[in-house]
């Protein structure tokens, strides 16, 4: 992969892990995904009642926590929209770079927003 990391450069801070600090930094680095994320946390707190468990919640939680951080951060979202645009390919070692490059990206989003 030939991207460079552009450390340091955020479009906004990280937000808190809370539902409405969720909403409002994905209001500024993706809009269009403010339906799906009203969706999904929907799902959640049906579960959450259903399960009698908090679980469905945190998992909402870190889930949009982690894509935010990859939508904020131009270095992940350009390494992930490569990664994506090329996990289809035919030829089976971009693809499986994409695969290996998509995991590292969602893993060093999900580490830095667990802390």
């Amino acid at each position: 992969m030939s991207i460079q990391a552009d450390c340091g450069h955020e479009l906004v801070p990280r937000p808190e892990q809370t539902p409405d600090a969720l909403r409002v930094a994905l209001a500024v680095v993706a809009p269009g995904r403010l339906a799906e994320m009203q969706r999904t946390k929907d799902n959640a707190f049906a579960k959450a009642v259903e399960w009698q468990s908090v679980s469905p919640v945190r998992s909402w939680v870190l889930a949009w926590a982690r894509d935010i951080e990859i939508a904020r951060r131009p270095d992940l979202s350009a390494r992930y929209a490569w990664a994506s645009g090329n996990l289809e390919r035919e030829e089976p070692d971009v693809a499986g770079e994409a695969l290996r490059e998509l995991t590292a990206v969602l893993n060093e989003a999900m580490t830095a927003v667990r802390g």
